[in-house]
């Protein structure tokens, strides 16, 4: 008999516990934290490039219910991308084609390829007088 306060049997019950303890807390918490959903995630992606961003001109060439699409340059790279307004709509205007023509763009230095022409606190957004009535081939 030990005269010890745990015997060696004892330690390696206790640690064993203390082990599969562990491993159930962490297991809970990791089931019960909140993954961040897509629109999450994209609404975090324009606050970031509308905060720090580097602001560039652009063109935007097509603009559907949902969905901007624009041209930009960057050293020399002509990047033709689109971004989906979906969230975005009361901060569009009535008259969508209005807005073709030259824009704003922020794009992420380390990675031109990402980009947005608005954001909920930015836009680039540019209204063209008149843009709306002159035919597609001819707006500026």
């Amino acid at each position: 008999m030990g005269s010890g306060f745990l015997t060696n049997e004892g330690f390696g019950y206790l640690s064993g516990g203390l082990l599969v303890s562990a491993v159930v807390v962490v297991l809970v918490f990791s089931l019960r934290r909140k993954r961040k959903t897509p629109e999450e995630l994209e609404a975090l992606r324009r606050v970031a490039l509308s905060e720090t961003g580097k602001l560039g001109g652009g063109e935007i060439v097509e603009v559907l219910d949902d969905q901007i699409s624009y041209l930009y340059d960057v050293r020399g790279m002509t990047y033709n991308t689109s971004q989906d307004v979906s969230a975005l709509q009361d901060r569009l205007p009535a008259d969508r084609w209005s807005i073709v023509g030259a824009v704003g763009v922020k794009y992420d230095r380390r990675n031109p390829a990402n980009s947005i022409v608005i954001s909920e606190s930015w836009t680039g957004l540019r209204q063209q007088k008149g843009a709306a009535c002159l035919p597609r081939d001819k707006r500026p």
